[in-house]
């Protein structure tokens, strides 16, 4: 079985971890009713339109 010859630093360590953190924005797709910007499979915040039905009652 391998084992590792030298203990992993804390610097190698936490910066192998801090490379794979970063924040991206969510997916947008228009709405094909109002064409207004939302998150897929989410009902329009714009219109209450979902999956080609009114979902949502919006004033």
């Amino acid at each position: 079985m391998a084992v590792p010859k030298r203990k992993t630093s804390k610097a190698k360590g936490r910066s192998r971890q801090a490379s794979a953190w970063f924040l991206s924005l969510p997916s947008k797709s228009a709405c094909p009713q109002c064409n207004f910007a939302k998150r897929p499979h989410h009902v329009c915040p714009n219109c209450g339109w979902y999956h080609g039905r009114q979902a949502v009652e919006v004033r």
